[in-house]
């Protein structure tokens, strides 16, 4: 299983729920088993720069291709980029 990690940092601080809620189209992608987008409960005593938390899993590296290659990644990363700072993304395998 692969696990798809996904950090946001928001230019303007008005527009974090619309960044949360432009990538919750990505739920609707048929590939992944698990899908969430989460605000980020800033309670880091170091670091509380990430607004938004894209978790997802998937099936495997092939599920996780098709789900990035869907037209609906495309529309989502055109709607949502603008209004983006920093992404950090992570696709690391679950230990069996």
């Amino acid at each position: 299983m692969i696990r798809h990690i996904v950090f946001f940092s928001v230019k303007r601080k008005e527009d974090v729920e619309a960044v949360r809620s432009g990538l919750q189209a990505l739920g609707t992608i048929p590939h992944s088993k698990h899908f969430e987008v989460t605000l980020n409960t800033k309670v880091d005593l170091f670091s509380n720069a990430i607004d938004v938390v894209v978790y997802a899993e998937f099936e495997d590296e092939a599920a996780l291709a098709a789900y990035k290659a869907h037209p609906i990644y495309a529309e989502t990363t055109c709607k949502v980029k603008p209004m983006r700072e920093l992404r950090f993304s992570a696709d690391v395998v679950a230990a069996a």
